[in-house]
C-alpha cells in the first residue's frame, strides 16, 4: 500500500487515516472522488473497506487478481474486496477463531455484488475436491435463487435487496468450503399486494410468466401478460384502508409468501448442512433508507443499522484498545457519539417505540395508528431525539405532517408516518385462512403452515418484536466473531459510470458513519506495522540496516527511525509494532523511499549479476594496469562508475571548497577536466548571484589587495569587515586656498579626529579622487563653514574670508579662521559627501 503514496496527488491516499485533514468531511470525499475518477473503487479506513459501484465492468476481478491477494498481507497490496476475504479466510485459518464480513449501504451502493465477490473468491482460491465443489457451487448458486424470490425493482435499484441476510460459510480442517447457513431478516412482504409508483413486484413473478414454459404456466393457471394481475400492477406510499375480503386476501398473499421464503432459505440450508467447520460470516443487509414518505419497513431498517452502528464503534473502539495494550502503548480514551441513546428509545422495554407500538397493537378498545402516535408524544415526547408536528417548533411543523414522527438518527433525521404501523406490526393471519392452507395439497404450503399453529392459543409475537428479537440474536452472532466490514456507497441515483453526485455522497457517508470511524481510528496513532514488514520496507534509507539487519527487529527499527530523524513525539515502538502518528511523517519516509530506490536501481542490477561477473571483477582488478582489454574492461568500468557515483555524492560546495575524490589512475585527466569545470561552474554560479552594491564591494576588497596584501600588517583584519560609503568625507572651500579636510567618522571617542590638510594642487587632487570614486555629481556647494571633528567628541570650525593674501590663524572664537582671495564673487564653501573610495 505504502507504494501508492508517491502518486496521491493525483489519486489520492489508499487509506483514509492518510489524510492530513482527518476531521474534514471535504478533504475525505474529495479523496473518494480523485480515486473514482482514476477507476479505483476501494479506499480504506484502516482495516475497513470502503467501496464505490463503479456502475461499469472494471477488470480487476480475474484469476490473475485473486491470486494476487491469496496469502498476501493485508496492506502489501492496493486495497479491493478480495484482500478482506482473504484477511479473514487466514485469520481463521490461523489464529482458529470465527470471522465475520459486514456488508452494508444503501440500495444500489453494490452490496449483493460485493458478497458475490467474496463467493467467488472462495470458490477459486480455496482446496476443492468433488464434493468440495458441490458445495461451491450450491453456494454461488444460492444467490440467484434468494434474488429471485426477495429482490425487486426500485426507484434506486434495479435489483434491490428487500431482506436482510446472514450467510455462514462452513470450513473444514483443510480450509475448504464444505457447507453454509442463511439467516433471513425481515421480508418486505408489504410488497407483494403493494408497490410505489415506479417500483414493481418480486422478481420471481415476472421470471415465471415471462421465462416459464407453456406446460408449466397451464398447469399453473397462469397467463403471460403482467397486466393480468392486480398484485402486479396495482400502485399505492401507503396501504389503503380496505374491505375485511381484501384485507384477508392481502393477509393470506403475504403469509404465504413470507412462508415460503423461509421455506426457501431453509431448503438451501439444509443442502449446505455440514457439522464440524470454522465459519466466515457474511452480512448483507439493507442500509440506512431515507424515501420522501418512510414507513413501518423503514422504521425497522433503520432501526437495524443503529444497532449495526453501535455495534461497529463498539468493536472498532475494542480492537483500537485491545491492539494497544497487545502492544503495550498506553490506550487514551476516545470521545464519540453513543448511539445507546437512540436505540433505547426504539427498543428499551415498557416505554420504548417498539413497546408502545406493541401495546396499542394488543390493547384492547380503539386502537389506531392516531393513538399510537398520541401514546408516543405522551410517553416518550421530552426526547431529545424524538419530536412529532405537536411537540415541534414552528421552522420545523413546516416539513412535517401531523400524522408522522421524526428520529434524530446518528445517521440524521428521518421522519416516519404512522399510517399502517399498527397493521404492518400486528401482521395477523384470521384461523380459518390457516386451515385452509394446511388442508392443502401443495406439499410446499403444508410445510409453511404447520397445523400445530391451530392449538396453539398464544397470540404471536408483533412483527416489529420478531424483528427486534431476531435482531439482538445477530448481534451475538457478530459479537462471537472476528469482524471486517465493507461499506457500499452508490455515486449517483442515475446508475451512470463516471458521474459522482457530491451531494448525494455526502449523505452516505454520513449516514454509514465513516467520519466517526475514521476519527476513531486516528485518535492516536495513524499507522501501524509489525517490525518485520516495516524494517523489510525501508531498510535501504540507513546504512546500520542495509542491506540486512542481523539483531532483533526492534533494535533495527529504533536504529532506522533515529536515523530518520524521526520526533520522540511521533511514533511509539510497541512490542511487535511500530506505531506512526502523523501521516506527514510516512509520507516524507516514503518519498525517501523512492529517491533511494533510483540510486538502488544500478547497484540491485549489478548484485543481481554478480554471480556470473565475479569471475570478471577479480580478472579485471589484476588485469587493471594495463590497457584496456576484455579482461579489465567490466573492472575498469565500474571503477569509473564508482568514483563518478563518488564524486556526484561530494562535490565541492562552494567556491572556497578545495576539497576533491581523489580519482584512479585512469580518469586522471578527465577527473582534472572536472574540477576546473565544476569551479568553472561554481564561479560563474556565484557571479550571476552577485549584486551591484556587492560587486562594488568586491572591486574595493580587489584594489586593497593589490595595495596592502604582504605589505601591511593590518591587511588580514580587514579583509572579513565591509567597507562602509559613510567612513570618509571630504570637504573644501570655494575660496583660492588649497586647505581640504578629511572627515573619518569613529565611535571611538579617544581618536584624534578629522584631519586638516594643505596642498598646493588641490584642484587636481580632488578632481582625480572624484573621478575614481564616480562621484563628480554629488559635489554640493554651499555657503558657510565648515565643521570637522578635532577629537573626544570635540567639533571644530574653520572660517573662510576674502582677502588679499592667504593668511591661516586661529580667531579669537576658538575656530580656525582663513584668509584667501576671492574666485567668485561670494565666499562658498564645496562638499563632496558619502564618498566611499578611501578605506578607514
Amino acid at each position: 500500500m505504502e507504494s501508492a503514496l508517491t502518486a496521491r496527488d493525483r489519486v489520492g491516499v489508499q487509506d483514509f487515516v492518510l489524510l492530513e485533514n482527518y476531521t474534514s468531511e471535504a478533504a475525505f470525499i474529495e479523496n473518494l472522488r480523485k480515486r473514482f475518477k482514476e477507476n479505483l473503487i476501494y479506499t480504506y479506513i484502516g482495516s475497513v473497506l470502503v467501496s464505490v459501484n463503479p456502475y461499469k465492468e472494471l477488470e480487476i476481478y480475474t484469476k490473475n487478481h485473486m491470486e494476487r491477494y491469496r496469502g498476501v498481507n493485508f496492506y502489501e497490496v492496493s486495497p479491493h474486496i478480495y484482500a478482506v476475504a482473504d484477511n479473514s479466510y487466514r485469520s481463521m485459518r490461523t489464529e482458529r477463531k470465527d470471522q465475520c464480513i459486514l456488508i452494508s449501504g444503501e440500495s444500489g451502493a453494490g452490496k449483493t455484488e460485493a458478497s458475490k465477490k467474496i463467493l467467488q473468491y472462495y470458490a477459486v482460491t480455496c482446496p476443492a475436491s468433488e464434493q468440495v465443489q458441490t458445495v461451491k457451487d450450491r453456494l454461488l448458486q444460492s444467490n440467484p435463487v434468494l434474488e429471485a424470490f426477495g429482490n425487486a425493482k426500485t426507484l434506486r435499484n434495479d435489483n434491490s435487496s428487500r431482506f436482510g441476510k446472514y450467510m455462514d460459510i462452513q470450513f473444514d480442517f483443510k480450509g475448504a468450503p464444505v457447507g453454509g447457513h442463511i439467516i433471513n431478516y425481515l421480508l418486505e412482504k408489504s410488497r407483494v399486494v403493494h408497490q410505489n409508483h415506479g417500483e414493481r413486484n418480486f422478481h420471481i413473478f415476472y421470471q415465471l410468466i415471462e421465462g416459464g414454459e407453456e406446460d408449466l404456466l397451464r398447469r399453473l393457471g397462469l397467463e403471460r401478460n403482467p397486466q393480468q394481475y392486480q398484485y402486479l400492477v396495482k400502485v399505492s406510499i401507503y396501504p389503503l384502508n380496505l374491505e375485511q375480503a381484501s384485507s384477508a386476501r392481502d393477509a393470506l398473499s403475504k403469509a404465504v409468501y413470507g412462508r415460503t421464503f423461509t421455506w426457501l432459505v431453509n431448503k438451501i440450508n439444509a443442502s449446505l448442512a455440514y457439522t464440524h467447520y470454522s465459519v466466515i460470516g457474511l452480512l448483507d443487509i439493507y442500509g440506512f433508507e431515507v424515501f420522501q414518505h418512510n414507513s413501518f419497513e423503514q422504521f425497522c431498517i433503520n432501526y437495524c443499522n443503529e444497532k449495526l452502528q453501535q455495534l461497529f464503534i463498539e468493536l472498532t473502539l475494542k480492537s483500537e484498545q485491545e491492539e494497544y495494550e497487545a502492544e503495550g502503548i498506553t490506550w487514551e480514551p476516545v470521545q464519540y457519539f453513543n448511539n445507546k441513546i437512540i436505540c433505547d428509545l426504539v427498543e428499551e422495554k415498557f416505554k420504548g417505540i417498539i413497546s408502545i407500538l406493541d401495546e396499542e397493537c394488543l390493547r384492547p378498545g380503539d386502537a389506531s395508528d392516531t393513538t399510537f402516535l398520541e401514546k408516543l408524544e405522551d410517553t416518550v415526547g421530552g426526547h431529545p431525539h424524538f419530536v412529532t408536528h405537536k411537540l415541534a417548533d414552528g421552522k420545523t411543523r413546516k416539513v412535517m405532517g401531523r400524522d408522522e414522527f421524526r428520529l434524530l438518527h446518528y445517521a440524521g433525521e428521518v421522519n416516519y408516518n404512522v399510517n399502517g404501523f399498527l397493521d404492518k406490526n400486528n401482521d395477523l393471519l384470521f384461523r380459518n385462512l390457516k386451515e385452509v392452507m394446511c388442508m392443502s395439497e401443495n406439499k410446499i404450503l403444508t410445510q409453511c403452515f404447520d397445523r400445530e399453529e391451530l392449538s396453539d392459543k398464544k397470540r404471536p409475537d408483533t412483527a416489529a418484536t420478531q424483528f427486534k428479537a431476531s435482531l439482538a440474536k445477530l448481534m451475538e452472532i457478530l459479537m462471537s466473531k472476528e469482524p471486517s466490514y465493507v461499506r457500499c456507497i452508490k455515486p449517483n441515483d442515475s446508475k451512470q459510470a463516471g458521474r459522482f453526485d457530491e451531494v448525494l455522497i455526502r449523505h452516505q457517508v454520513k449516514y454509514l458513519g465513516l467520519m466517526e470511524n475514521l476519527r476513531v481510528r486516528r485518535a492516536g496513532f495513524a499507522y501501524r506495522r509489525r517490525y518485520e514488514v516495516f524494517l523489510q520496507r525501508y531498510k535501504s534509507l540507513c546504512p546500520d540496516t542495509w542491506p540486512n539487519w542481523q539483531g532483533k527487529l526492534a533494535d533495527g527499527v529504533a536504529t532506522l527511525v533515529k536515523h530518520l530523524g524521526y520526533k520522540p513525539e511521533e511514533y511509539k515502538l510497541g512490542r511487535s509494532k511500530i506505531f506512526i502518528r502523523f501521516p506527514k511523517t510516512l509520507f516524507a519516509t516514503e518519498d525517501a523511499l523512492e529517491t533511494r530506490k533510483h540510486s538502488l536501481g544500478k547497484t540491485t542490477k549489478l548484485q543481481a549479476g554478480w554471480r556470473g561477473y565475479s569471475q570478471k571483477f577479480i580478472k579485471g582488478f589484476i588485469y587493471r594496469h594495463k590497457e584496456r582489454c576484455p579482461e579489465n574492461e567490466y573492472f575498469l568500468d565500474y571503477v569509473r562508475y564508482s568514483f563518478l557515483m563518488k564524486l556526484h555524492r561530494n562535490l565541492p560546495k562552494n567556491v572556497l571548497d578545495k576539497s576533491w575524490p581523489t580519482p584512479p589512475a585512469a580518469l586522471t585527466e578527465a577527473s582534472e577536466h572536472l574540477r576546473k569545470l565544476c569551479m568553472q561552474n561554481m564561479v560563474w554560479s556565484y557571479c550571476k548571484k552577485i549584486s551591484p552594491e556587492w560587486k562594488h564591494q568586491m572591486e574595493q576588497k580587489m584594489i586593497a589587495s593589490e595595495i596592502f596584501k604582504d605589505k601591511k600588517d593590518n591587511y588580514p583584519q580587514s579583509v572579513p569587515k565591509l567597507f562602509v560609503s559613510t567612513r570618509l568625507r571630504i570637504s573644501v572651500s570655494s575660496l583660492s586656498d588649497g586647505l581640504f579636510v578629511l572627515h573619518v567618522p569613529s565611535d571611538d571617542n579617544k581618536q584624534k579626529g578629522d584631519v586638516v590638510l594643505q596642498s598646493d594642487h588641490v584642484i587636481e587632487t580632488l578632481t582625480k579622487i572624484a573621478i575614481c570614486a564616480d562621484k563628480i555629481n554629488s559635489i554640493n556647494i554651499n555657503q558657510g563653514s565648515i565643521k570637522f571633528t578635532v577629537g573626544q567628541g570635540k567639533e571644530g570650525i574653520i572660517d573662510f574670508t576674502p582677502g588679499s593674501e592667504l593668511l591661516v590663524a586661529k580667531a579669537k572664537n576658538g575656530h580656525l579662521s582663513v584668509v584667501s582671495g576671492l574666485s567668485h564673487p561670494q565666499l562658498h564653501s564645496v562638499s563632496l559627501q558619502r564618498f566611499p573610495i578611501v578605506s578607514k
